[in-house]
C-alpha cells in the first residue's frame, strides 16, 4: 500500500486499485465507495492524494489498509518535526 499527499490547496486524486479484482461488496459496504470517498476527501480538504494498492487478495484487508495508509500520511504531513524548530516543512524546503 502506498499513500502520499500534499496539503497544497490544489485538490486531486490518483487512485490505483491494482491488478487484483476487488469484491463488489464487503458486508454492506460497496467497495466502489472507497474511491468516491477518497475523491471527496481530497477535493474538500484541497489536498493532492495518491493511493496505490500494491498487492493483496482479501478485499476487506485492502480497503482497511487504504484508510490506514491515508491516515498515516496525513498524520505525518501535519505533524511537527522537532528537527525543524518553528519552520514549516514544505516540498520546497521550509517556509
Amino acid at each position: 500500500m502506498l499513500a502520499a499527499l500534499d496539503i497544497s490547496g490544489r485538490p486531486f486524486l490518483v487512485y490505483d486499485p491494482g491488478d487484483a479484482l476487488m469484491a463488489p461488496m464487503i458486508g454492506g459496504y460497496d467497495t466502489e465507495l472507497t474511491e468516491e470517498f477518497l475523491r471527496a476527501f481530497a477535493f474538500h480538504a484541497e489536498i493532492t492524494l495518491h493511493v496505490k494498492i500494491l498487492y493483496g487478495t482479501n478485499s476487506h484487508h485492502k480497503v482497511e489498509a487504504v484508510f490506514k495508509a491515508v491516515a498515516h500520511a496525513l498524520r505525518t504531513a501535519v505533524g511537527k518535526d522537532e528537527r525543524l524548530g518553528d519552520a514549516i516543512p514544505s516540498t520546497k524546503g521550509v517556509l
